[in-house]
């Protein structure tokens, strides 16, 4: 059984606090923001940049510090190719179960390898209090959240399903959440093509979060 929403229900995006980007306001095209968490991976990450590269669209990626120093070609590739790189932190913590300092000097060494001013918490678990002291040390960051959250880490979750939760959920002015890691890969790579090819056939672009 899901433990997750698909599409995020208004009142969660209300229990957090303001200034927190869960979409995108409308534009004059049609556009939706695909972002990518916890890569660059040596497999998924090159897979998502041909699909996108095919679609001339553009994504963002919220790595990890930690695979940023595994990966380097990939991630150089990533800028190269004209996609959006984002802060996810170093290695992945919880923040509802790390102390608020170690947080925010996990994201401080992520910093030190990803050039950008998003950052996205791993899970969407996030306080308060670490959104107070992360505006206090980086006051011109963004903290992005998410409007449509694929289930590509369920494993319980069918290629299929996922497929059509997603296209179920999806519309302009979505920030859509894939992962590109071992454990998203096959619902990913199943849905990814699929929800560009359904972009394309509804004339929405999409781009990077700007």
């Amino acid at each position: 059984m899901r433990t997750y929403w698909v599409k995020t229900p208004q009142f969660i995006k209300k229990i957090f606090p303001a200034g927190l980007s869960w979409e995108m306001p409308a534009t004059a095209e049609p556009t939706v923001y695909i972002t990518f968490d916890d890569g660059p991976h040596p497999t998924a990450t090159p897979f998502v940049m041909e699909q996108l590269e095919r679609y001339n669209a553009h994504a963002t990626f919220f790595c990890l510090g930690k695979n940023v120093l595994l990966y380097p070609d990939i991630y150089e590739q990533l800028l190269e190719k004209g996609h959006r790189v984002a802060n996810h932190t170093h290695n992945h913590p919880n923040g509802y179960k790390t102390d608020d300092t170690t947080y925010l000097e996990n994201i401080k060494i992520a910093a030190q390898h990803i050039d950008s001013d998003l950052f996205r918490p791993p899970y969407g678990f996030i306080t308060r209090a670490q959104i107070k002291k992360l505006k206090q040390v980086y006051p011109n960051w963004k903290i992005i959240m998410w409007d449509v959250l694929t289930g590509d880490f369920d494993i319980k979750l069918s290629p299929e399903k996922c497929l059509e939760l997603v296209l179920r959920s999806v519309e302009p002015g979505s920030i859509i959440v894939f992962h590109d890691s071992d454990k998203a890969w096959d619902r990913m790579s199943y849905t990814l093509p699929h929800l560009l090819e359904y972009c394309k056939q509804h004339n929405w672009q999409i781009k990077a979060i700007p």
